[in-house]
């Protein structure tokens, strides 16, 4: 059985831990948020170092419009809100000031797609990783536990790219052992498997590791590939898994379309066509509930990830 547990400590105190960390040893971070410092947990973080830490109110299109000018004279800047917010309100600012000026601006998007739970379809991203993947020289991010979160962070903020990250604010599932190291743009088999590969990121994660142990009860061997860097996908080792299992399931917290199912897609449609079925959010908007609730509503959990990768498998 795949060993997957929560995680003692909740996302976004593990986060500010480590950005604190990075802060101490380089002056040029510095922390804008629109209106959400004790949401997120960067309330602690202006508290450390209050000249390094704008709230700039409820005017996201202006905190990214800031962050750039603060990028164009050297500072490194991390822009937070609610991922929705960040796609949907600041896309101009993120796109024209930032990116297409060159500029290593980064965006952290918190609660990513149904975790948004309660919130509501109002605050659910499910078009994120589509809208910032079709952004020239942006790179996408999503850390699935603390553990990754540790790795990942440093390679982020250090990136001379502007980068994406999305990430949870509440408690994680963790897959990864503590002090593990990961790289971005390079996936991770978390299982091995010689008959269908299971692509996940995000929440989806751990769902695909509870799925793969169903599998294997029913005589079917899943490979588990967690691509926490959607752009740039890892595509050497997507068409590796791909050419060896014959079949690939994804498995995102994000609507099927334009998300790691698309960009998935693409590469095994010009590296290594082989069968593929998406598990995500079917094309729908999102709805309030917790996200067990959600999971079932949008056939994403590990018995629908199983029984995705089961058809394929018995189809090939």
């Amino acid at each position: 059985m795949t060993a997957v547990r929560w995680d003692e400590k909740v996302m976004k105190d593990v986060y500010i831990e480590a950005l604190l960390a990075l802060a101490e040893e380089d002056s040029r971070i510095v922390v804008l948020n629109a209106d959400l410092m004790n949401s997120d947990g960067t309330v602690k973080f202006a508290e450390a170092f209050p000249h390094r830490a704008v709230n700039v109110g409820v005017q996201e299109a202006n905190m990214v419009g800031m962050a750039a000018g603060l990028a164009a004279v050297g500072k490194i800047p991390l822009a937070h809100t609610f991922a929705c917010f960040h796609a949907r309100r600041a896309l101009d600012q993120a796109y024209m000031s930032g990116a297409y000026a060159g500029l290593p601006i980064k965006l952290v998007g918190t609660d990513p797609g149904i975790t948004a739970a309660y919130n509501g379809g109002t605050h659910m991203p499910l078009e994120d990783v589509g809208v910032f993947r079709g952004i020239p020289d942006m790179l996408v991010v999503e850390v699935v536990d603390t553990v990754s979160m540790q790795s990942l962070l440093p390679q982020v903020v250090r990136s001379p790219q502007p980068a994406y990250l999305r990430i949870s604010r509440k408690e994680t599932e963790t897959v990864y052992e503590r002090g593990q190291d990961l790289n971005l743009g390079k996936g991770v088999v978390l299982r091995p498997g010689s008959d269908v590969t299971i692509a996940a990121a995000g929440l989806m994660t751990a769902e695909s590791l509870r799925a793969a142990d169903i599998l294997a009860g029913r005589g079917i061997s899943a490979r588990v590939v967690h691509f926490h860097t959607v752009k740039p996908l890892d595509r050497e080792l997507l068409a590796d898994c791909a050419r060896t299992t014959g079949a690939v399931v994804t498995a995102e917290n994000h609507n099927i379309n334009n998300g790691l199912g698309s960009a998935v897609a693409e590469v095994l449609g010009e590296e290594c066509p082989v069968p593929l079925h998406r598990i995500g959010v079917q094309d729908r908007f999102g709805e309030v509930g917790s996200v067990e609730y959600l999971q079932k509503t949008f056939g994403m959990t590990a018995a629908d990830v199983a029984a995705a990768a089961q058809t394929l498998y018995e189809n090939l």
